[in-house]
């Protein structure tokens, strides 16, 4: 394999955030070079308007459609990009009003099943509607994790419930939703985010329970995703002491590899959670947090924000994949998971819906009932 092909793997395995709300001409190069798998948005690259009470800020969706077609046209043939956001509803949601505007995904516990999965993936396949019409590929949802700890900071009322079932069910209800409207999903955070008391972005958070305790709660929803073929997964930045003390999940082989591969068998593509992240980029050189997530398991790094992280990290890979002939079929496997996710992705995608599906009447009274107003 030479440099060129190795450094064009490389590239479908850095997923990257940008500034602004335009394509500047270096990002639209390194596209056009197919240096990058996927652009991720920001609401730092979307444009807002003041609104009324009490919708507030508006979101131009005609600027936000005319960005992921652009960024879409500035890659070549062979290498498509995928164009990826956080919209889960509740606080993660990047695009806001005239979009529908949705509660946060506990609200799920005040229906029973099976009424709660009926409504996961009534509001996956709305909020994938929306995304789709605006050309999204990837919604970074649903998120896996329990939530056991009223003290969590960062997951909390992003969860679909307090126990590991209802979160399976409702969550990969959503995560089915999703598909049906030809947007591919990412359950998040593996092995579980739900009972840290710190927040990943800020700090490197460590969970102390037992295997036990990790196979019955935080890794069931995992188990049930891996069973139900959700396409994506990503990992957390969290140290987890009965898999491996070491590292944070997102480094670590033994939880990667061993438990997410080989235990639960999952063989979609699996995506670390932003290396920018503090908890990762405070105790880890960027360089070699990207080798050793590629090397784990990762099959996709994401890199939200810092475009010389970006540079670095594919520099890193491209010399480690040069020397280490292991490293590099490792490179080669991931890049092949990439390539076939956008195959299936084209292949099976339903047309485009219309615009005015974004913030339709029907969807509105779905996040209505969802949120007990109904």
């Amino acid at each position: 394999m030479t440099t060129t092909e190795i450094a064009r793997d490389v590239g479908q395995l850095l997923w990257v955030g940008f500034a602004g709300p335009e394509v500047d001409a270096g990002l639209r190069a390194r596209i056009g070079a197919g240096d990058v798998g996927a652009a991720i948005l920001f609401k730092r690259n979307l444009r807002f308007t003041a609104g009324e009470a009490p919708v507030g800020e508006l979101c131009d969706l005609d600027h936000a459609a005319a960005l992921i077609e652009e960024l879409h046209a500035a890659a070549p043939a062979d290498a498509p990009l995928l164009v990826a956001i956080d919209q889960e509803g509740g606080r993660v949601a990047r695009i806001r009003a005239p979009a529908t505007q949705w509660p946060p995904m506990l609200q799920h516990d005040g229906f029973g099943a099976p009424r709660d999965a009926e409504l996961a993936e009534q509001v996956g396949r709305a909020l994938g509607a929306e995304l789709a019409a605006l050309g999204v590929d990837v919604d970074f949802a649903p998120v896996l994790d329990v939530h056991t700890n009223d003290a969590n900071p960062i997951i909390g009322d992003r969860a679909f419930g307090r126990d590991a079932d209802a979160v399976a069910r409702r969550a990969l209800a959503f995560a089915r939703g999703l598909a049906a409207a030809g947007v591919l999903g990412c359950g998040k955070h593996f092995p579980g985010h739900g009972d840290t008391h710190l927040d990943s972005h800020l700090e490197l958070p460590r969970i102390d329970h037992d295997r036990a305790r990790l196979d019955a709660v935080e890794l069931a929803p995992f188990r049930a995703a891996a069973a139900a073929g959700v396409p994506m997964i990503m990992t957390a930045h969290v140290v987890f002491a009965a898999v491996d003390a070491s590292v944070p999940a997102t480094l670590s082989r033994a939880a990667i590899d061993g438990i997410l591969r080989g235990e639960l068998g999952y063989r979609g593509v699996i995506v670390s959670d932003d290396l920018d992240m503090k908890a990762i980029a405070d105790h880890f050189g960027i360089d070699d947090a990207a080798v050793r997530a590629i090397d784990a398991g990762c099959d996709v790094l994401l890199l939200c924000r810092d475009e010389g992280h970006q540079h670095l990290a594919r520099q890193a890979l491209i010399r480690r994949a040069e020397r280490d002939t292991a490293f590099r079929a490792r490179v080669a496997e991931a890049a092949g998971r990439v390539a076939a996710l956008k195959r299936a992705h084209a292949d099976g995608r339903a047309a485009r819906p219309g615009r005015d599906v974004v913030g339709a009447y029907a969807h509105r009274q779905l996040a209505d009932r969802l949120a007990g107003r109904a």
